[in-house]
């Protein structure tokens, strides 16, 4: 039995609550060699024979590079307040250092202008993982000079589109980055490897840092902060081994992002586990990681369950299954936003992607997707209800906007509340995206 939010509890959500979609640039701009784009290591990655699920890539993807315009229409359409979008590094800077492309910086201030015409807020991040290539062939995130290179790009991207964004992200996911694409390899670049992957996680905090830094002594006015995907992680059983696994799996997949970031500090017990493949830390990195924030980006999809043993099986659970096979666990987003309020002295808080891919049909040129109706207005509420024991959001992005490229799962996975047919590029607003738009509505008229 799906139970379905269909009201929330508007008092939870204040008047300038920011409501919005979101995307990123190589899972739906496609032109991926046009207008002097250079390469990113994901279309390196799209290369390599088994990489991707369905043998595809972003070369067309969902065409925005030419339907922006469009897409900014469906957009403002459906009633949000904002959009979070990315920037493609290769797109305005081919080689990840030296001279810029113009071409490149012309799309995003058509983007960026074309969203203030709309009424729509510009929420804008600067690495959603596609790195240059030219960058990786030197060593990627594992090399310290990417660090300077990703500051130097921060400053031109805050430079010339400053002025006019809401928002600005240093990194989406430090840890998918670091993790699947450095230690288990299943993401671009392909590296597998734990002290690689420790490396590379502590440059992007790093690079966040410093680059927050540099923004603001340039005088950039837009909010800075960072997004992480974060989750409550539970022991499958009350067992001893599956308790401490537990403790060290929250340790490597939340608290080695946020403590250096709000402490100042790596989690000791995490430093203990993984002896030589500790990262190299420098003197006076942590204080530079540790700067202040302006928001905290959260992505949630799922809890984390840990076994000391065989794997834990989803299934068991009972519970509803994505098509990505994450279990639907929306009470564990109201979990994790009291356990960071806390634990931590925290920042304002964004949920900058949330949101569910199942299977979808058309009949009669109608979506009717009613489990990820459910899953985001399940989400919606149990926001809420943090909100209303204390926890500060602002605000809450669907994930995601259209159907898209879906990394390794290529296009056979769809989170779009939009429909994409891949073949025509026609849109469709699934029941999902009429919900939110209804859903929107009914907020603005109450909060009026």
């Amino acid at each position: 039995m799906i139970a379905l939010m269909t009201t929330t509890s508007n008092s939870a959500f204040p008047k300038n609550f920011v409501w919005g979609v979101a995307t990123s640039a190589f899972q739906i701009e496609g032109a991926s060699e046009a207008d002097g784009k250079g390469p990113s290591i994901w279309d390196d990655f799209c290369r390599i024979p088994g990489a991707i699920q369905d043998a595809s890539d972003g070369r067309v993807a969902c065409d925005h590079y030419h339907r922006w315009a469009a897409d900014l229409d469906l957009i403002a359409g459906l009633g949000v307040d904002a959009y979070r979008f990315s920037v493609s590094w290769p797109r305005v800077q081919p080689l990840g250092s030296g001279a810029f492309n113009e071409k490149g910086f012309e799309f995003y201030e058509r983007l960026v202008d074309g969203m203030l015409a709309r009424g729509l807020k510009p929420y804008l991040t600067l690495n959603h993982w596609d790195l240059p290539s030219a960058l990786q062939a030197t060593g990627g995130w594992e090399n310290r000079d990417t660090v300077q290179r990703f500051v130097d790009y921060a400053c031109e991207v805050a430079r010339r589109l400053g002025d006019r964004v809401v928002s600005i992200c240093t990194h989406n996911e430090p840890w998918v980055v670091a993790v699947l694409g450095n230690q288990i390899g299943n993401f671009a670049p392909g590296i597998k490897s734990r002290a690689v992957s420790l490396q590379v996680a502590h440059h992007l905090l790093l690079s966040h840092g410093r680059a927050l830094t540099a923004l603001r002594d340039q005088g950039c006015k837009s909010e800075l902060g960072i997004v992480l995907n974060l989750a409550p992680t539970h022991a499958a059983t009350d067992s001893e081994a599956d308790q401490a696994k537990a403790r060290l799996d929250d340790g490597t997949g939340l608290r080695w992002y946020l403590d250096p970031l709000l402490k100042g500090e790596y989690p000791a017990d995490v430093l203990a586990h993984l002896g030589a493949d500790a990262p190299k830390v420098l003197p006076g990195d942590l204080a530079l990681i540790k700067v202040p924030l302006d928001f905290l980006g959260i992505n949630y999809y799922m809890r984390s369950v840990s076994s000391a043993g065989e794997p834990w099986d989803v299934k068991s659970s009972g519970r509803e299954i994505t098509d990505m096979g994450w279990e639907v666990y929306p009470q564990g987003l109201t979990e994790l936003l009291l356990r960071l309020h806390h634990d931590y002295t925290m920042p304002p808080i964004y949920i900058t992607e949330n949101g569910a891919a199942f299977q979808d049909e058309v009949v009669d040129g109608r979506v009717h997707d009613l489990r990820r109706q459910t899953y985001i207005a399940n989400h919606i509420e149990a926001v809420a209800e943090a909100m209303r024991q204390g926890v500060r959001v602002n605000g809450y992005f669907v994930w995601s906007l259209l159907d898209n490229f879906e990394w390794a799962s290529g296009y056979a996975k769809r989170f779009g509340i939009v429909r994409v047919d891949y073949d025509t590029q026609e849109r469709t607003l699934k029941d999902s995206a009429l919900w939110y738009r209804a859903f929107l509505s009914e907020q603005k008229r109450k909060g009026m």
